[in-house]
């Protein structure tokens, strides 16, 4: 029988943001829904979660921003997974983002979904599994 390959997910700290127990619920949920998670820790440049990312052959990446910089991490990070040839890694991410900025970074194509304050772990899990099977 053909062991079926595990989803990888990088969850990453970008910015100046110390605050990351948000992203370990996730991270912990995500392992415990049987993938393989990768946590970069805090105050990580969008340059180490890209290089961290292709270093470890994940599927999608993760960003949680709590700081207000959404606007600038998740274009940053979209431009060097191009420069790298990586466009295939998915991008999601959560934290306080508004609404009207959740709209921007999604239609312009800097992440495939966004969850805010109130997502649950089975929504999150569910979102990840069905993205990755239609890659």
């Amino acid at each position: 029988m053909r062991e079926e390959k595990k989803i990888r997910v990088l969850v990453a700290k970008p910015g100046l943001d110390g605050h990351d127990r948000g992203a370990k619920v996730v991270a912990r949920a995500l392992r415990d829904a049987g993938m393989e998670v990768v946590y970069t820790g805090l105050h990580q440049t969008a340059e180490q979660v890209v290089e961290a990312a292709i270093q470890e052959d994940v599927d999608i990446i993760g960003l949680s921003i709590l700081s207000g910089a959404h606007l600038t991490i998740f274009p940053r990070v979209c431009q060097l997974l191009r420069e790298n040839n990586a466009e295939d890694i998915i991008v999601m991410g959560g934290g306080t983002i508004p609404d009207e900025d959740i709209e921007e970074l999604i239609s312009k194509g800097f992440a495939r979904a966004l969850f805010t304050p109130g997502a649950t772990s089975a929504e999150i899990v569910g979102w990840i599994r069905k993205v990755t099977a239609e890659n």
